[in-house]
């Protein structure tokens, strides 16, 4: 799988939030402002609330465009096997189960699922618990993280 082709896709999608993030903003903002929500007492928040509303989408937007500009100054390195999963690594994990599940770890804003072909692959960043658990890791190597009460048990199948 071609990494590059991967970045590409996180960038795409993140434009397409980016967009989406926008326009919330803005029919928030637009509410806000609006005449019919000028408050006529102390108990009518409605033009508050959409004020809120409105600079919570705002920052959405700009945590999406900081995502954007972490992921085009990433630049994804070979795998190193003595240096293990690192940033810009693919890898698959399998579970007790045998169930096997594809990962790229990428920098924070990138948490989406892709699809190569009829493979699902997981982004994740490295500051994710399963992205902590992974680092440094190698081909045949045991992960274990805690999800709520759960103890998860993975084994590295493969890297690239």
């Amino acid at each position: 799988m071609d990494k590059l082709l991967l970045q590409q896709q996180v960038l795409e999608r993140l434009a397409e939030d980016l967009l989406q993030a926008e326009k919330a903003a803005m029919a928030a903002h637009e509410a806000a402002t609006h005449e019919e929500n000028i408050a006529e007492n102390k108990y009518d928040t409605l033009g508050l609330e959409a004020a809120y509303l409105a600079t919570g989408q705002a920052r959405r937007a700009e945590a999406i465009r900081q995502a954007m500009a972490d992921w085009r100054q990433f630049r994804s390195q070979p795998y190193d096997a003595s240096k293990g999963i690192q940033l810009g690594a693919l890898f698959c994990l399998v579970d007790s189960d045998d169930k096997q599940q594809q990962f790229f770890l990428g920098p924070d804003g990138g948490n989406m699922k892709l699809v190569n072909g009829a493979d699902p692959i997981q982004v994740i960043s490295s500051k994710a618990p399963l992205g902590r658990a992974v680092l440094g890791r190698s081909e045949g190597d045991e992960v274990s993280i805690q999800i709520t009460s759960t103890r998860q048990q993975f084994e590295v199948l493969w890297v690239h």
